[in-house]
């Protein structure tokens, strides 16, 4: 039976937690770097196989822009924070106050604001997992591309050698008046590290 199969309500209840309490921690650290209150969700988390991220992110030939860490400590890994160009576009407009629309393309202060970003919310993600589990999850220092999403994935699993079946992912919306910014992070590990996340928590699986 695998991982996936076995998963209850209550290890979705804590992975809703985590991704809450993640949430909480970067919007107060947005608002501070902004100085604006940007309001954030997390709409759901879940595991994933790896088709089911190449199809939830659009499919191989899809261009997302990409924050990447090793991570490393107990659960060692790989985290990805992706998002659309779309969405990195409005993302980068809300963030630098400017009006919705006018980023049609990435240049170094863009590439700058992402990474930025993705390395605020990934640290708060890391937080609430280390704070509800007691484990050591140590990030390095952030790398952004963008490509297709399926060059990202590649590379990303063969730097790190990652064989774990199964990704988590929580999924993130950034809201602003009326608009609305997704995106999604996902945390790779090594064989086993899911089980000793869920041990710590006191979960089987």
């Amino acid at each position: 039976m695998t991982e996936r199969q076995t998963l209850s309500d209550s290890h979705l209840d804590v992975l809703k937690e985590i991704g809450n309490i993640g949430l909480g921690n970067a919007a107060t650290a947005l608002a501070t770097m902004v100085n604006k209150r940007i309001d954030m969700a997390v709409p759901q988390s879940k595991f994933l196989m790896l088709d089911d991220l190449m199809t939830l992110m659009g499919g191989l030939e899809e261009v997302v822009c990409c924050v990447s860490l090793r991570l490393e400590g107990d659960v060692p890994g790989q985290i990805l924070f992706l998002f659309n160009l779309e969405s990195t576009f409005k993302l980068v407009d809300m963030l630098m106050g400017m009006e919705q629309g006018t980023i049609q393309a990435l240049d170094e202060m863009g590439e700058s604001v992402v990474k930025e970003i993705g390395n605020v919310l990934t640290g708060s993600f890391l937080s609430a997992i280390s704070t509800l589990t007691g484990l050591n999850m140590t990030p390095t220092v952030p790398m952004f591309a963008t490509d297709m999403l399926g060059a990202v994935i590649s590379t990303s699993m063969i730097a790190g050698g990652y064989v774990e079946d199964h990704i988590l992912m929580i999924e993130t919306v950034l809201f602003e008046d009326h608009e609305q910014i997704k995106g999604h992070f996902f945390l790779i590990t090594e064989q086993g590290s899911l089980q000793k996340l869920f041990t710590s928590l006191g979960l089987s699986i």
